[in-house]
């Protein structure tokens, strides 16, 4: 059984920072590629950066240069540190990760955490 716990959401204002965090526990044999998306009222759930094993990243345009994503494999956690905060990044964001347990490799979501970004 895997659980995965977000932390670090909250209200800030324009420009300010946040920092996510995603803490996977459980029976874990591995942990593949990891990832954090947010979904904004009325719209669709969107990719807003991935991280592989081997810490190779990928982001969303919209916060390439504001967002850093990172992971800690020793904790089994991934993080987000988001700078530049603007009002169109107010979401909920979840983190996603595919883990290897003696079931097989399955695939993983955080319940979310809400951002808020606003004056």
């Amino acid at each position: 059984q895997v659980q995965l716990v977000e932390s670090g959401g909250g209200l800030v204002q324009p420009g300010g920072s946040l920092r996510l965090s995603c803490a996977a526990s459980g029976s874990i044999f591995s942990i593949n590629d990891m990832g954090w998306y947010r979904q904004a009222p009325g719209k669709e759930r969107e990719l807003v950066a991935r991280i592989t094993s081997g810490a190779i990243t990928n982001y969303a345009d919209s916060v390439k240069g504001r967002f850093t994503i990172s992971r800690d494999n020793a904790k089994n956690t991934m993080y987000l540190q988001m700078n530049s905060l603007k009002p169109e990044d107010t979401a909920v964001y979840y983190c996603n990760t595919h883990i290897r347990t003696r079931l097989g490799l399955g695939d993983y979501w955080g319940q979310g955490t809400q951002v808020t970004v606003s004056s």
